[in-house]
């Protein structure tokens, strides 16, 4: 198997995230810096899906697909009683 190529990322944490991640780091059994991967490995993922929700909603609302405000506010008001109203839709 082929290693992708890797780079050294250095950032300055404070001391007691920096005490946690070693704590962690321990009690798993595996290095900082596989810590530190998978977290920003989450991190882009999730960024990355905000961005993609983002264009997709911008997209719709340039199409015209949106919902009036009232509608919403019904529905966000019904939420937690006996009879919540069905999720507005364009």
């Amino acid at each position: 198997m082929t290693e992708k190529p890797t780079r050294v990322v250095t950032a300055h944490l404070p001391e007691d995230l920096a005490k946690r991640l070693d704590e962690y780091a321990h009690r798993q059994e595996r290095s900082k810096g596989w810590i530190v991967r998978q977290a920003v490995t989450d991190w882009i993922s999730q960024e990355d899906e905000w961005d993609r929700m983002t264009r997709e909603g911008l997209a719709a609302a340039d199409a015209g697909e949106t919902v009036d405000h009232a509608r919403v506010e019904a529905w966000a008001e019904s939420l937690g009683t006996d009879a919540p109203l069905p999720l507005p839709k364009p």
